[in-house]
C-alpha cells in the first residue's frame, strides 16, 4: 500500500508557532537561527586552520572564493572609497539570503510539523496544520526587517559622506555644471526631481522586501502544488506517490538558481543605492592623473 508523505494543508502568508511557545518564536524565526548557526559554523571550519597557500579543494578555499568574488564585485559599484565600510553588512545580506533560501528546500521543511489529525497526536502523519520549518523569506517579517536595516545602514553612509546639506544639494540641487540664467530656469525641473527621488527613496524598503518575499514565497507554493498535483488531480495513490517525488525534481534546481538569484538581486541594488548617493567625487577620484 502507497503513502503519500506529509503536506502541509495550505501555504499561509503568515509564520505561524505551535501552541506553548512564546509568540515571538514563529517558525520561520527559528529556521533564521537555524540558518545563522549553519553559516557561522561554515565560516569556523573555513578558518579553523588558516594557510598560506590553501591545500584542499574545499573549506578555505570556497570560502575565500566566496568573499573574493564579492568584494571586487561590489568594489565595482561602491568604489574604492566605501567598500570597507558597506562590505560587512552587504555579504552578511549575501550569505544569509543564499543560505535561508537554500536551506528552504531541504526535505522536511514545510512538511514536518504539528497537526490536527488525529486529534492531540501533536506531531501528525498526516496534513499539517502548523509546520515547524518554514523557509524564513517567505516570511515578510524578514525580508522587511532585512530591507530597513538596509536602508538606514544607506542613510548613515550617505550623510557621513555628504552631511546633511551636500545630502540636500544632491538631491535637489541643479546638477551638469549649468550656471547663470540657464541654472535659475531648470531649478524648479531639478527640484520636482529630487521631490520624486525622495518618494522613491521611501519606497526602497517596501519594493527590496516585497521582491524577495514574493519569489521566495511563490517558489514555496509551487513547490507544494508540484508536489500535490496527483492528489489535485485524484489519481490513484501509488500514481500520485510517484509524482510526487518525481514532478517536483526540476523546479527544485529551478529554486536553487531563484535562490542565489535573489541574494545577488538584494545585495547589489542595496549597493547601488549608496553608490548613488556617495559617489560625488568618484568619478574623479579613482582616475590616473594625466602624463606629462
Amino acid at each position: 500500500m502507497f503513502s503519500i508523505p506529509p503536506i502541509l494543508a495550505s501555504i499561509p502568508l503568515n509564520a505561524q508557532r505551535a501552541e506553548g511557545y512564546p509568540s515571538w518564536l514563529s517558525n520561520s524565526v527559528f529556521v533564521g537561527v537555524i540558518v545563522v548557526g549553519i553559516i557561522l559554523l561554515m565560516v569556523r571550519r573555513s578558518t579553523s586552520k588558516m594557510e598560506l597557500v590553501p591545500t584542499s579543494p574545499g573549506g578555505q578555499n570556497l570560502f575565500e572564493s566566496v568573499v573574493e568574488g564579492l568584494y571586487s564585485t561590489l568594489e565595482g559599484i561602491v568604489g574604492k572609497h566605501m567598500i570597507a565600510r558597506v562590505f560587512p553588512l552587504l555579504a552578511t545580506f549575501f550569505l544569509f539570503i543564499v543560505v535561508a533560501n537554500w536551506f528552504g528546500l531541504l526535505p522536511g521543511v514545510g512538511t514536518v510539523g504539528f497537526g490536527a489529525h488525529p486529534p492531540g497526536a501533536g506531531l501528525s502523519l498526516h496534513e499539517i496544520e502548523v509546520p515547524l520549518l518554514r523557509p524564513t523569506n517567505a516570511d515578510l517579517n524578514m525580508t522587511l526587517a532585512m530591507a530597513l536595516i538596509s536602508m538606514v545602514a544607506w542613510l548613515i553612509w550617505t550623510l557621513q559622506e555628504q552631511g546633511i546639506v551636500g545630502f540636500i544639494k544632491h538631491t535637489f540641487g541643479v546638477k551638469g555644471g549649468l550656471k547663470g540664467m540657464m541654472a535659475l530656469l531648470l531649478a524648479p525641473l531639478f527640484f520636482f526631481v529630487g521631490v520624486i527621488e525622495i518618494v522613491s527613496i521611501i519606497f526602497r524598503p517596501v519594493s527590496l522586501s516585497l521582491r524577495l518575499f514574493g519569489n521566495i514565497y511563490a517558489g514555496e507554493n509551487l513547490l507544494h502544488t508540484m508536489s500535490t498535483l496527483g492528489q489535485i488531480l485524484n489519481l490513484p495513490g501509488w500514481l500520485s506517490a510517484v509524482m510526487s517525488v518525481v514532478i517536483p525534481i526540476p523546479f527544485y534546481f529551478m529554486e536553487l538558481l531563484v535562490g542565489i538569484l535573489q541574494a545577488l538581486v538584494f545585495t547589489l541594488l542595496v549597493a547601488v543605492y549608496i553608490q548613488l548617493s556617495t559617489s560625488h567625487e568618484e568619478s574623479h577620484g579613482d582616475e590616473p592623473a594625466p602624463a606629462h
